[in-house]
């Protein structure tokens, strides 16, 4: 899948690998969009350059009083848990926490979502919608630029071979503005986006004083209908405003027919879309983020520092492992194929199933997204790991089989893993957490009843597993 790997130590070694290195080299922070790349196309396979431990990248902070200041290692889980996102830009919370599944959420990052240049990822329309910019970063300087600007199709930014990002910022709600992010996928969970929006509108008395909406999934780059921001303001949010500002955002739109839509069909989603969300911001709903889910260890430790041997050197259930010339692989082929644990189950390969997913540090990955030399250094713990040293199930293995909740087993590792980091994040889950935390895992069978029936016995236990 790649040529050459890398895990430079600071960012003044990422960039000069970036300068120096030719053809130019990929960077690598979550994998949850390029090794699914590369996975598909294996025939010219790059150059890795994997920047997901250097220090001080994964902060948040507020920045100039107005802003928020989103590091390139800031991954969606991290954004719907930092009590600064969840009070000034609710949309991109919101936003994040539709993205993928828990497991996804914990590895991708905003800026990996920059990157890609998808119009259907769901963070980018928060980000046009909040007045982001990226901050890019080479040997010969930085350079601020709006993410308006630095995107300009699909796949396509301003970024040179020899720059990266280092860091987002995007202006923070004012006191009197409210904003909501809406997506229509076509299932709940693990949906790439058929449209979705973001819309910040200011009020005062009733009067809206300022509007920001932007649309995804409808052109080649995310839509800012000015017409339709533009009617709004001055005017109150009437149901006949509402229309016509919905309307507009329909004319605007440029959409193409694919298999997860038509474009007339999306063309009638963007302004359903707008219309419910300028409804409900008209009538001042409760928008609060629901508790997340995460799947992570609460106090989770850093990533290990990466070492200069060329060997994977990781700690799997609990058994220090070596494993020679840190091969091309995903973490779910190092497993399987060189560590012999069979009980991680791969099968789409792009982090759609859920059936590899193991615990690293104590969080949920599916680990068919996961490059095997970035565990260099951490602890991973596959369904093999999970009994106790004396032999005996885990209590979650023991629910399954006391509810009969699998059936050909293929998915029942990936579920199981995915529960057991669960109850370790919240030790009484709700109904509404439980069918989260499995919300990446998808079972053939479809013995879901069974699993969650399982897992609610879990959640009524004394003792937590």
């Amino acid at each position: 899948m790649w040529n050459d790997y890398y895990r430079p130590k600071h960012l003044d070694e990422a960039l000069t690998l970036l300068a120096e290195l030719t053809p130019p080299a990929r960077l690598v922070a979550g994998g949850t969009d390029v090794i699914v790349e590369l996975a598909r196309d294996r025939s010219n396979p790059p150059t890795l350059i994997d920047i997901s431990a250097l220090p001080g990248l994964d902060e948040i902070h507020i920045e100039h009083r107005e802003r928020v200041h989103l590091g390139p290692l800031v991954t969606h889980a991290d954004v719907i848990t930092s009590e600064i996102c969840r009070e000034l830009v609710v949309p991109l919370v919101q936003a994040c926490a539709e993205i993928g599944a828990p497991q996804i959420r914990s590895r991708g990052t905003v800026a990996g979502n920059i990157a890609s240049a998808s119009p259907a990822n769901d963070s980018l329309t928060p980000l046009y919608a909040l007045d982001a910019h990226v901050t890019l970063a080479s040997l010969r300087g930085t350079r601020r630029v709006r993410l308006a600007d630095a995107i300009s199709g699909p796949g396509r930014t301003c970024l040179d071979s020899d720059e990266m990002i280092i860091g987002i910022d995007l202006r923070s709600l004012r006191d009197n503005e409210s904003g909501l992010f809406l997506k229509s996928g076509l299932r709940r969970a693990q949906a790439i986006a058929v449209v979705n929006c973001a819309v910040v509108v200011e009020q005062d008395a009733g009067v809206v004083q300022s509007a920001s909406i932007a649309i995804g999934s409808a052109g080649p780059t995310i839509i800012r209908p000015g017409a339709a921001e533009a009617t709004l303001v001055g005017g109150t949010l009437t149901a006949s405003e509402i229309s016509e500002a919905a309307g507009l955002c329909r004319g605007a739109a440029r959409p193409i027919s694919d298999i997860r839509g038509s474009a007339e069909y999306r063309t009638y989603l963007v302004g359903l879309l707008v219309e419910e969300a300028l409804t409900r911001l008209s009538a001042g709903e409760a928008l609060e983020p629901e508790p997340p889910v995460t799947l992570r260890r609460r106090g989770t430790p850093p990533a290990a520092a990466p070492t200069d041997s060329a060997d994977i050197d990781v700690t799997v259930n609990g058994t220090r492992r070596v494993i020679e010339g840190a091969p091309s692989a995903t973490l779910s082929e190092l497993l399987r194929d060189h560590c012999g644990l069979p009980g991680t189950k791969e099968a789409c390969g792009e982090g759609e199933c859920g059936a590899c997913t193991v615990l690293i540090d104590g969080t949920a990955t599916m680990s068919c997204l996961v490059p095997a030399p970035a565990v260099g250094g951490a602890q991973v713990q596959t369904i093999e790991g999970l009994r106790g040293t004396d032999g005996e199930l885990h209590p979650i293995q023991q629910a399954f089989i006391d509810h009969g909740a699998s059936q050909c087993g293929f998915c029942t590792p990936g579920m199981i893993m995915s529960t057991a980091a669960l109850f370790d994040e919240h030790p009484k889950p709700t109904p509404a957490q439980l069918a989260a935390a499995i919300s990446g895992n998808l079972c053939r069978c479809t013995t879901y009843y069974p699993i969650i029936a399982a897992l609610e016995a879990m959640a009524k236990a004394e003792t937590k597993p």
